[in-house]
């Protein structure tokens, strides 16, 4: 495993494609990451969640349909790190084990990953960390919705390096964390004179819809949403959580195959951002 990711690396500095990575030194024996694992919350994780205030009684979902993710990850200090934790919907769990280890084995880079009750669920201490997290039982921010994050189906990733922008009618804009304004608004990635930013979102964003995160927040007018991934509209993750953890889980993979399917077959020389808007279209135009 450590001579294939140093080939990987060794590659991506010799042709120049590090847009978006973190090219690391090479791995020693103690650092070879460990694949992704998935166990439900047991009552005494849920309880923790209660306790912790990130988990209500009226939530969307049951805590019993959440599960755990644990991973490894590379950090931004070049480190493989192997405490990363996201907690989602049971039925997307499987999406998430493989969406993380390859985000690993690209070497794209991610600050920390834990779940939200290290910070009380306060989504702007989570934010102000560059931490990745997914599950929190809130309600949308500036609404009154349950947000997409309360039935663990979406995943906020390095929110400095990918804020939040809200913007208001007269054109005021508020960045969340803060520390991003000064660092990541500017979203070019080849800038003469500038080095490379690891961990943006834009140079996965085709890597998440391949695993079912098909809805980018990045995409969105007003509120801009740069670290936002969702498995997809509000309607088909409210079907999924009415659905049992098999079922979900055969839905979410006739959409990721048909979007797959759809990338395939797009081998007119269209632009990343192009095939994936005609592909995510054709998977929501499927869905019910």
């Amino acid at each position: 495993m450590k001579k294939i990711f140093t080939h990987i690396g060794s590659l991506l500095l010799a042709s120049g494609l590090t847009t978006g990575l973190y090219v690391s030194p090479a791995y020693s024996d103690a650092t070879v990451p460990s694949k992704a694992t998935t166990a439900p919350l047991s009552d005494a994780e849920c309880a923790k969640l209660a306790e912790a205030g990130v988990f209500t009684a009226g939530n969307p979902v049951r805590c019993q349909r959440l599960s755990r993710v644990r991973f490894s990850y590379l950090s931004d200090d070049g480190v493989i790190r192997h405490d990363g934790q996201l907690v989602v919907l049971d039925a997307i769990a499987p999406n998430v084990e493989s969406l993380m280890d390859e985000l690993l084995e690209r070497r794209f880079y991610i600050a920390k990953a834990q779940p939200v009750e290290a910070y009380a669920g306060d989504d702007q201490a989570s934010m102000a960390d560059n931490n990745t997290s997914a599950f929190n039982g809130r309600a949308v921010t500036g609404g009154s919705k349950w947000s997409l994050h309360a039935y663990g189906a979406a995943i906020d990733l390095n929110p400095v390096q990918n804020p939040f922008i809200d913007i208001a009618e007269d054109g005021t804009a508020q960045i969340s964390p803060a520390r991003s304004a000064r660092y990541s608004v500017n979203r070019s990635e080849q800038r003469p004179g500038k080095s490379s930013r690891g961990g943006m979102a834009e140079n996965v964003v085709d890597l998440f819809a391949r695993h079912g995160f098909f809805v980018w927040g990045g995409d969105w007018n007003y509120p801009i949403d740069y670290q936002h991934f969702q498995i997809g509209p509000r309607s088909f993750v409210e079907a999924l959580a009415s659905s049992n953890a098999d079922e979900g889980r055969r839905l979410i993979e006739q959409y990721t195959s048909l979007y797959s399917q759809c990338r395939s077959a797009l081998t007119g020389g269209e632009a990343p951002g192009v095939s994936r808007k005609v592909c995510v279209g054709k998977v929501f135009d499927a869905m019910p």
